[in-house]
């Protein structure tokens, strides 16, 4: 007979990355029946409900153990050992520095922030305030916000990549989620985390390697933020005897933003490619080959894998998402459909990315129709789903509509791309290396 456990844990702040992990383990335990690890947020608690969980009142600030099942008390029991098992250990000569500043203060090349939006904003001022380049991976940062750190990056030659920097690569050095790349000639300005990997990986498919992916966040080209850290991060390259070619990539950009980046770039030495999503634009593979036409290398033949056609006639596009640009892409070329980027602010608070946590979008797979055509992103590289064929081909398999994958990556990357491909082609998936390809052959399938 199963019981019900529900524990709140009032301020145990864990980050979504462990919670996911220990919410994954416990439901792997024998007896368990469903199980969830989470902050107490808005979604997660609308999350434990659909669950059938019964909760006590909690704060966003509070930690939830949700167990159902036999043995609810040892599975509880598991998930707290595992909670203090993912504590970092303490610094081995004493006290760590309690704040950025006082980090700041001892020798370092860059300042990487992850935490809850709502603190990010300082630790990057901190950041600023020292005069260090700030990656901030963390969302939920006020644009008001955003706007004033680069200003004041401005008074203090530094660099400000984010908020919602997912991606960036400095002198071969990875962060945030990134994928493994040769170095080479091509240097990158990305207001796109999944925009860059995409163009990146295709480049590596080419045998084209890059010498830094500097990313801005995907606001940066607002009309609110004006582009300030797209400028800068074009000087940078344009100063940097590594790169030859620089790529500019983002969603549609303000007008009046695109036009002062222009100006910018007709000032710079370096050669650059637009690879700027809006009307008329090249898409990001086109982009691609546009570089590598530049630079006088071959354009290939993108690898892609078919899958099994399912034979019901096909009425509706579904595009379930992790990568924002990747969606906004995908819906221009594939046409009018349902498309949703589960890596937005309002699916993130208080879980792990869909990059990281596979769950929103499998139930969006798991309810699609037999007259749907899921089409969807499964990107690979440092910080992602060790193994998304394992989350996610079990759901592609059983749903009776048909899926269209973008598979965005290198054969470097730790998943093994080609194992990944294979995986959810024997599911039934249609797979592609280009996002824009996926997207055509979505479409066909109308």
């Amino acid at each position: 007979m199963s019981d019900e456990l529900v524990l709140v844990r009032k301020g145990a702040y864990h980050d979504s990355v462990t919670l996911m992990r220990v919410s994954r383990a416990l439901s792997d335990l024998p007896g368990v029946e469903s199980a969830m690890v989470a902050m107490a947020t808005e979604l997660n608690v609308s999350i434990l409900r659909e669950m059938g969980f019964s909760l006590p009142e909690a704060a966003p600030g509070d930690l939830v153990i949700a167990v159902r099942g036999r043995d609810t008390k040892a599975s509880a029991a598991e998930a707290e050992r595992q909670l203090t098992a993912f504590h970092p250990p303490a610094a081995p000569s004493g006290q760590p520095p309690l704040t950025t500043g006082s980090a700041a203060r001892t020798p370092a090349d860059l300042v990487l922030v992850s935490t809850p939006g709502e603190y990010a904003f300082f630790e990057a001022l901190d950041a600023v305030h020292a005069g260090l380049p700030v990656m901030i991976f963390s969302d939920g940062v006020g644009l008001d916000r955003e706007r004033r750190l680069k200003e004041l990056a401005e008074t203090r030659d530094v660099l400000v990549m984010g908020p919602d920097c997912g991606t960036a690569s400095i002198a071969g050095v990875g962060l945030g989620f990134a994928n493994v790349l040769s170095p080479g000639p091509v240097g990158v300005v990305a207001a796109s985390g999944t925009g860059a990997q995409q163009v990146t990986s295709l480049l590596d498919w080419a045998g084209v390697g890059v010498s830094h992916v500097l990313g801005v966040g995907g606001r940066d080209l607002s009309a609110e933020v004006g582009g300030l850290s797209t400028l800068r991060a074009l000087r940078m390259l344009d100063e940097d005897p590594a790169t030859e070619l620089i790529v500019l990539i983002s969603k549609p950009p303000a007008p009046q933003v695109a036009r002062v980046v222009r100006e910018a770039v007709a000032g710079l030495a370096t050669p650059v490619v637009e690879a700027l999503l809006g009307a008329g634009a090249p898409d990001l593979t086109e982009a691609t080959e546009q570089v590598l036409r530049a630079l006088h290398r071959p354009v290939p033949e993108w690898p892609s894998w078919p899958g099994s056609a399912r034979d019901a006639q096909k009425k509706t596009i579904k595009g379930v998402y992790s990568g924002g640009t990747l969606n906004v892409e995908a819906a221009m070329i594939a046409g009018p459909g349902d498309f949703v980027d589960y890596g937005d602010d309002v699916y993130t608070r208080g879980r792990a990315h869909p990059m990281i946590d596979p769950t929103l979008r499998a139930e969006a797979i798991a309810h699609a129709g037999a007259t749907d055509v899921v089409l969807m992103d499964v990107v690979l590289g440092h910080g992602a789903d060790p193994d998304p064929a394992a989350s996610l081909a079990h759901a592609v398999a059983r749903t009776p509509a048909t899926v269209v994958i973008a598979l965005i990556g290198t054969p470097g990357d730790p998943q093994d791309l080609r194992r990944q491909a294979a995986a959810f082609r024997e599911a039934g998936a249609a797979v592609f290396t280009s996002n824009a390809q996926a997207a055509r052959h979505a479409r066909s399938l109308l």
